[in-house]
């Protein structure tokens, strides 16, 4: 198969033709169709994920049709149109039992545990637990765009901050995971503020549902701002990007017994931000982090997609071969361009 690689961390990928994967007993191989570029495929290029090992091939959005399947495989048939989670879960240790496999304790990742999608061909494990349908309406690239920064948006929004009607919502950081934050609050009819320091991520942020925004590259008390918009402060605040700034003004900018959750990630030199623990004494604040979504709860966002309240085709911003990707990858930490990038030629 032909697969973008990388040997080194922080080294210029290549396009390698490398061995086809095979399924094991309980997993499937998938033909990729599409498969989305993702700041987190930028942190493991950059080595910050101890999980890779070199050589490596990124990727962890996918969308394809099963190839193959293993001999134990039940719900699945070659052919079948497909998606899944970035995340992925054993189906038998005491998180996935409870139905948690987003914390599976041995949980595993395309692109990170094991080679990704950035190729024609990927495999997945435990393909009954993971694998969900892919519903005719919804094509490959949107699909695709779903698989991390859709996903884990809406759980954060809908089960980790339980945002309801008539609230406030903050978010910090417009890119994909923001902008994602942002039309899930808005399509729950709550009020929310996007925050960046890019006007023209600020002005899509307004078209996909932001009530307010604030351009932080200018905003010298961000966190007051917000809490002056807001009268009061946001009752559910999201660091999309996740950064030492971000993090402490989505805690700061919150009203009593309001909920932090951080979806960005915190990797690196990041990986322990100053907290302003006064403030969530004193008012009661929640610290939630959220990481992915299980496959058996993507029922719920593919209706709302299929009912026309969610509209995620909106965050693509282009499409890209897979030779492409070689220089979109190690680019992706200067935020430029906005919304979402898709590798759909191959």
């Amino acid at each position: 198969m032909k697969a973008a690689v990388y040997r080194e961390f922080a080294k210029p990928l290549t396009i390698q033709n490398l061995p086809d994967p095979t399924p094991s007993d309980h997993g499937v191989v998938i033909r990729v169709e599409a498969t989305g570029l993702c700041r987190s495929d930028w942190h493991g290029w950059m080595g910050h994920d101890p999980d890779i090992r070199l050589p490596h091939v990124p990727g962890h959005e996918l969308a394809g049709v099963i190839e193959a399947t293993g001999k134990d495989i039940i719900r699945w048939n070659v052919g079948d149109r497909v998606t899944l989670p970035f995340v992925c879960g054993c189906g038998i240790c005491p998180q996935c039992a409870t139905g948690n496999h987003q914390v599976c304790d041995r949980q595993f990742q395309p692109g990170f545990t094991h080679w990704g999608s950035f190729a024609e061909y990927v495999a997945i494990d435990y393909a009954d637990v993971n694998i969900v349908t892919l519903p005719d309406e919804i094509d490959f690239v949107t699909a695709a765009s779903l698989g991390c920064r859709f996903v884990t948006s809406f759980r954060a929004i809908v089960e980790q901050g339980n945002v309801s009607a008539g609230q406030w919502v903050a978010v910090h950081g417009c890119g994909g995971v923001g902008l994602s934050a942002i039309m899930i609050a808005n399509a729950l009819g709550a009020n929310v503020v996007g925050v960046d320091i890019n006007d023209e991520k600020l002005d899509f942020a307004k078209l996909i549902g932001a009530t307010a925004t604030v351009n932080a590259s200018n905003t010298e008390a961000v966190a007051q701002k917000i809490i002056d918009l807001t009268e009061g402060g946001a009752h559910v605040s999201i660091d999309a990007l996740g950064s030492p700034v971000t993090c402490f003004n989505s805690i700061v900018n919150l009203r009593k017994r309001g909920k932090h959750i951080q979806v960005g990630l915190m990797l690196a030199d990041h990986r322990h931000p100053a907290v302003p623990m006064d403030q969530i004494i004193a008012n009661e604040l929640e610290i939630l982090g959220s990481h992915g979504m299980q496959a058996h709860k993507y029922s719920e966002l593919l209706l709302m997609i299929r009912a026309g309240k969610l509209f995620p085709e909106k965050l693509v911003q282009k499409t890209i071969s897979l030779e492409e990707s070689l220089d979109e990858l190690v680019t992706m930490d200067s935020f430029s361009g906005t919304g979402i990038t898709v590798i759909d030629k191959f």
